[in-house]
C-alpha cells in the first residue's frame, strides 16, 4: 500500500462517521487533489469508500458542488487491518535498518 493512500485512509478513519469532501481529505493529507482524488476512487471501486455530489445550485452558492466521501463498514475494517499490516511493515524495515547500522547496540557481528 502506497504511502499517500495510508494517508488518504487515516484521514478517513480519523472522522470515519463523518462524511467529508475531496479537496478537505487532500488537505488533512497533505496531498495534492491529483493524487487524492484518483485514491478515493479506487477505493470506492473497492467497496471501502461511498460517496455523493453535493446538491446545490454553483451559481447560487459561488462555489462548485463538492464530492462527499465517507468509509462504508467494510472499508473502515479494511482500512484498520491494511494500516496495522503497513504499520508492521515500516516497524520491521526500520528494525533491520538499525541493525546494519555500525555503532548501533543491533548491529550484526
Amino acid at each position: 500500500m502506497t504511502e499517500p493512500t495510508q494517508r488518504v485512509l487515516r484521514v478517513l478513519l480519523d472522522r470515519k462517521e463523518d462524511e467529508q469532501y475531496g479537496m478537505e481529505i487532500a488537505d488533512r493529507a497533505g496531498l495534492a487533489p491529483g493524487t487524492t482524488y484518483p485514491i478515493l476512487i479506487r477505493l470506492k471501486q473497492e467497496g471501502w469508500v461511498e460517496s455523493r455530489w453535493e446538491a446545490i445550485d454553483p451559481a447560487t452558492t459561488r462555489r462548485p458542488a463538492r464530492h462527499y466521501f465517507r468509509l462504508t463498514m467494510l472499508g473502515a475494517t479494511a482500512a484498520r487491518e491494511a494500516l496495522d499490516r503497513a504499520d508492521e511493515k515500516a516497524r520491521a524495515r526500520a528494525w533491520r535498518a538499525r541493525r546494519r547500522v555500525p555503532g548501533t547496540r543491533h548491529e550484526e557481528a
